[in-house]
C-alpha cells in the first residue's frame, strides 16, 4: 500500500501534464509577453464574458509599461548590485537556516517503530498541506517579518520540546507519541513561518 500511496503524487503530477496544453493564456501574458492585444481581448471575453473590459486592458498596458522599464538582472549583477546586498543576506540567512533545521535528524533519533513510519510520513504530508493554507491566509493578515520570526520561535520551542522527549523515550511508553505530535507541530510553523 505504501508505494501506491508514494505514486499517488505522480497520479497528480499526470494529470497536470496532459491537461496543461488545453488551458487557456493569461490576458497578461498575451498583451505582455506576446504583444497581441487582439488575443488579450479575446482572452479577457473569454474568461469575464462579454462587455466592456477596456479598464483591465489598460491596467495590463500600465503593467506592461512598468516592466519595460525595469531592467531584468542576471545572477552575477544580483551579486554584484549594492542596493540589493541586504535582501541577498536575508535569503540566504533564511535559506541556510532551513536546511540546518534538523528535521531529518529528528526523524532518525525518534526510532519510530517500522509499522509507525508510513502513518508518521502521511502526518507529516498532511501538516505541510494544512501549513500552506495556513500560510497563504496569515501572511496577507500578519505579513512575512512576523511569521518568520513567531515561525523560528516557536520551531525552537518545539524542538526543545521534542529533545526532552527524545531523551525521556526509554523511560515512558507514551513519550513516542508525544514526540509524533511535536513533529507535526514543527512542520505546522516550518511551513507556516519560514
Amino acid at each position: 500500500l505504501w508505494p501506491w500511496l508514494l505514486a499517488s503524487s505522480g497520479l497528480s503530477a499526470l494529470v497536470q501534464l496532459v491537461t496543461l496544453p488545453f488551458f487557456p493564456d493569461s490576458p497578461s501574458y498575451l498583451l505582455i509577453q506576446k504583444g497581441n492585444e487582439e488575443a488579450c481581448r479575446k482572452a479577457i471575453r473569454k474568461l469575464w464574458g462579454e462587455g466592456d473590459h477596456q479598464a483591465e486592458i489598460d491596467d495590463i498596458m500600465k503593467e506592461k509599461a512598468a516592466t519595460k522599464s525595469t531592467k531584468t538582472l542576471h545572477v552575477l549583477e544580483v551579486i554584484k548590485e549594492r542596493s540589493l546586498r541586504w535582501q541577498l543576506y536575508t535569503l540566504l540567512t533564511v535559506m541556510t537556516t532551513l536546511q540546518l533545521c534538523g528535521i531529518n535528524a529528528v526523524f532518525h533519533t525518534a526510532k519510530f517503530e517500522e509499522h509507525l513510519i508510513p502513518y508518521v510520513s502521511l502526518g507529516v504530508g498532511l501538516c505541510e498541506c494544512l501549513s500552506s493554507i495556513l500560510c497563504s491566509t496569515l501572511i496577507d493578515r500578519f505579513g512575512r517579518r512576523a511569521l518568520l520570526c513567531g515561525g523560528y520561535t516557536l520551531m525552537g520551542s518545539v524542538l526543545a520540546l521534542l529533545t526532552m522527549t527524545l531523551s525521556l523515550q526509554h523511560q515512558f511508553f507514551w513519550m513516542h507519541y508525544f514526540s509524533v505530535i511535536l513533529i507535526f507541530l514543527f512542520v505546522i510553523f516550518y511551513g507556516t513561518g519560514p
